[in-house]
C-alpha cells in the first residue's frame, strides 16, 4: 500500500470508530450511514492488510496494529482541525447538556462553583447528575452514558498512566488524606486511637459497590489484623448521619467530612496506621477532549480545589 494512493477520508472514519468504539455512533458522529462506515472500514482494512477492529458483544475491539496506529492519526487530525477550524467559542450560545457522575460529597464541593459560573457567565449549558456507583467509569464514558466522571479511581488511573494514548483521558483534581471519624462523645474520642481499639470498634464503610472491603483491610490483613464492618453505605452524607448518631466509626477523606453536613457532631482522629493518599481525578472520553463546552465544564470543575481548602478549614485540625 502506498501513502500516495490512500484515501485519507478513510482515516477520519477510522478515527471516529476508535473514539466511539461502535460503528453506529461513529456513523452518527460523521453524519454518514452505517453501511458507508462499514464500507470505508473494509477499504482501509484492505489497504493496510489488517483487520483493525474486531466485533464484540459490546461494539468493536481494536487490534494491536490499530492501537499503535490511532495515536498518530488522532494527533494529525487534531492538528488539521486546529488550523482549519480555529473559531471563537461563546459559552452563552453553547447549547449542550452534560451528564456528570460523582459521589454526593464530591458534588457538594464542586457543583456550587459550577452553577455559579453558569449563572455569572450566562452559559446556555445544562448539567445532569448521576450517582457514582463504580470505581471504573470507563465503560460508561465509552458508551456515552456519562460525559465526565470525578472520583477516586486508583486502578484506572494507574492503567491510564502506563498507556496514556487510550480513549479515556484523565486529570488530577486534588489530593487528600484519610481520617477516622466518629461522634464527638464517642468513647474513643478521648485520647489517642490505638490499633487495638480501632480494630475492636464497629465500623461503617463507604462503598459504592456495596463490597465490605477496602484498602485499609488489605493493610490490616498484612499486619495479621482485621476489623468488623457492621454497615456499608454508598453516600458520604448518609455515613455522616449514621456515625453522628451511633457508636460506629468510619474512615473518610478529610476534605469530604464537611460535606456530610455533620461537622458539629463529628470529631476526626489520625488513624493508627498509614494509608495512601486519596487522589480525586477527572475522567472523560477522547471524543470530548476538544469540545469547547466540555473543556469549559472541565475548567470549572478544576476550581473545586478552592472548595476543598475551605472544607478542610471548616472542619479544623484532627486530634492526634
Amino acid at each position: 500500500m502506498s501513502f500516495l494512493t490512500l484515501d485519507l477520508n478513510l482515516l477520519r472514519v477510522f478515527d471516529a470508530i476508535m473514539i466511539e468504539q461502535n460503528l453506529t455512533r461513529a456513523a452518527d458522529r460523521l453524519a454518514m450511514t452505517q453501511p458507508a462506515v462499514s464500507n470505508a472500514l473494509r477499504r482501509l482494512r484492505d489497504a493496510l492488510g489488517d483487520e483493525l477492529l474486531i466485533r464484540t458483544a459490546h461494539g468493536v475491539k481494536p487490534t494491536p496494529h490499530a492501537e499503535t496506529l490511532w495515536p498518530t492519526v488522532r494527533k494529525a487530525l487534531s492538528a488539521l482541525e486546529d488550523v482549519l477550524e480555529p473559531g471563537d467559542f461563546d459559552i452563552r450560545t453553547a447549547q449542550a447538556t452534560f451528564r456528570l457522575s460523582m459521589s454526593d460529597a464530591t458534588a457538594a464541593l464542586g457543583l456550587p462553583g459550577l452553577v455559579r459560573a453558569i449563572e455569572e457567565q450566562g452559559a446556555a449549558i445544562k448539567i445532569r447528575m448521576t450517582p457514582l456507583l463504580t470505581r471504573d467509569p470507563r465503560p460508561l464514558l465509552a458508551h456515552g452514558d456519562i460525559d465526565l466522571a470525578i472520583g477516586f479511581f486508583p486502578g484506572v488511573v494507574s492503567q491510564l498512566a502506563s498507556a496514556p494514548e487510550k480513549a479515556i483521558r484523565h486529570e488530577r483534581v486534588y489530593s487528600g488524606h484519610y481520617l477516622c471519624v466518629m461522634r464527638k462523645d464517642h468513647p474513643l474520642a478521648r485520647g489517642n486511637l490505638s490499633l487495638d481499639t480501632y480494630c475492636a470498634a464497629n465500623h461503617l464503610l463507604v462503598s459504592f459497590s456495596g463490597r465490605a472491603y477496602a484498602v485499609i483491610d488489605d493493610l490490616l490483613a498484612q499486619m495479621g489484623r482485621e476489623r468488623k464492618i457492621l454497615l456499608t453505605v454508598n453516600q458520604y452524607f448518609t455515613a455522616g448521619r449514621v456515625v453522628a448518631n451511633s457508636d460506629l466509626i468510619t474512615v473518610l477523606p478529610r476534605h469530604l467530612i464537611a460535606a456530610t453536613g455533620m461537622t458539629r457532631e463529628l470529631v476526626a482522629k489520625e488513624l493508627p496506621l498509614e494509608l495512601p493518599s486519596v487522589h480525586v481525578d477527572m475522567l472523560w472520553h477522547e471524543r470530548d477532549t476538544r469540545n469547547p463546552a466540555h473543556q469549559w465544564v472541565r475548567r470549572q470543575m478544576m476550581e473545586m480545589k478552592s472548595g476543598v481548602m475551605a472544607a478542610e478549614i471548616e472542619f479544623g485540625r484532627p486530634d492526634s
